[in-house]
């Protein structure tokens, strides 16, 4: 897309060109690293300067996934980072985990989605399966040759998990079916209908709540498994979301995950996981847009003078700036705490809710910095602003994690 001369008076760099590691904060507030979690930082942040951020806007612009990224994502190992060596990932904190989400976020939440997705659907083969299964499952989804979705969301149950309607009908005798029958929709499942492996939650009794959610291994092409509608998103357009159609198909028992009755808990606890890795993203996402704003206003004169000059401007820039770092906080204490081993729950809620909220404030305030450039598409800035809306959505929205921070603090202080 190269530099462009716009309208606007200036030289503008798209977004999707920026390099994503140039942090306009340095390493005085840096969380202390080891040196492997730097250098997979330094790893992600090179690949994502040379590789995701240049074709980003063109992307959004097309809504076109390009599975070549992924692919060169599992090249580089990072579709497997933060998974144990036992299993063949690479056993990076998940810490450092958060490092590469911040650096694929900056370039292009898009492609961060992606991998967050693809890594959130792996996760409960590898606390939840059966050596058989993470053997013959995970391989090719740690080497980035099968991408991954997770399928949870239905028309009548988003928020509410429990409510699924997708039914598993067991095959055989009731105490050792040989296969379940799949009947129902899922809706907008990221990462299909491009990803070839996908954990699907069902129940065996849709009347009996959480407690009948079963979660089954399903390949593309299994017979009776196909996609509907394709959804067309405000942001995060490079990274596809579909629906999934479930007529009849079977599943054999042997890709069963965990006992049946066991999904909801595997669901909620993969997906505790997950928000960390989108807080991340948002993180990075906010700080692109921070770096942005800071810029134009150094080269943008009016009234004689660089904007930057401006005190109320430079304040909006502080608030900014403290925004981020307060996130980038919550994000890397909640890793922090998966890699204790401690309980997540309000951890990473209070992560992603924040991490998102401050990607959408932030990415609001520099459109508005950036005044009718920010509102045009030549600078891309709007689109940092479309994508940070959709991650106060997905992963729980966050009013369902304002619940959840609630519930812990009346636990802890023994009411409500």
């Amino acid at each position: 897309m190269g530099i462009l001369r716009s309208k606007f008076g200036r030289t503008i760099t798209p977004i999707g060109e920026i390099e994503p590691g140039c942090d306009v904060r340095g390493d005085a507030l840096s969380w202390p690293l080891t040196e492997e979690e730097r250098l997979l930082r330094s790893t992600a942040r090179e690949f994502a300067a040379r590789e995701v951020a240049p074709g980003a806007a063109a992307r959004d612009e097309a809504e076109q996934f390009d599975r070549s990224i992924f692919r060169r994502m599992g090249e580089l190992g990072l579709t497997g980072a933060p998974l144990p060596e036992s299993v063949g990932g690479a056993g990076f904190s998940y810490l450092g985990w958060t490092l590469v989400m911040e650096e694929l976020g900056a370039a292009d939440m898009a492609t961060a989605v992606t991998l967050s997705v693809h890594i959130l659907s792996q996760y409960p083969v590898v606390t939840w399966g059966s050596e058989d299964q993470r053997q013959r499952w995970l391989g090719p989804m740690i080497a980035g040759e099968a991408l991954g979705a997770f399928a949870l969301t239905e028309p009548h149950a988003g928020s509410d998990a429990g409510a699924i309607r997708t039914r598993a009908e067991r095959l055989g005798p009731a105490d050792s079916p040989e296969a379940y029958r799949l009947t129902g929709t899922k809706i907008w499942i990221s990462n299909a209908p491009e990803a070839d492996r996908y954990l699907v939650f069902a129940s065996l009794d849709p009347a009996a709540g959480p407690s009948a959610i079963t979660a089954f291994l399903v390949e593309r092409g299994m017979a009776g498994f196909s996609f509907g509608a394709h959804e067309r998103k405000m942001g995060i357009r490079s990274c596809p979301a579909a629906e999934l159609v479930f007529d009849g198909c079977e599943v054999p028992a042997a890709n069963r995950l965990g006992a049946e009755g066991d999904g909801y808990r595997i669901a909620l606890s993969a997906l505790a996981e997950g928000r960390i890795s989108i807080a991340a993203a948002c993180v990075g996402l906010a700080r692109s847009a921070l770096e942005q704003a800071a810029r134009y206003l150094v080269e943008r004169q009016a009234f004689g003078e660089s904007l930057a000059d401006q005190q109320g401007l430079r304040f909006m820039l502080a608030e900014m700036s403290r925004d981020v770092e307060a996130a980038r906080a919550l994000t890397r204490q909640a890793a922090a705490a998966k890699d204790r081993g401690e309980p997540l729950g309000e951890a990473s809620s209070l992560a992603k809710w924040t991490a998102s909220d401050t990607a959408m404030r932030v990415t609001t305030d520099a459109v508005q910095l950036f005044g009718g450039a920010g509102y045009s598409r030549e600078t891309g800035i709007e689109r940092l602003m479309r994508d940070a809306k959709g991650a106060q959505i997905y992963e729980g929205t966050n009013q369902i994690h304002r619940l959840i921070v609630a519930d812990e603090l009346f636990k802890r202080i023994g009411g409500g």
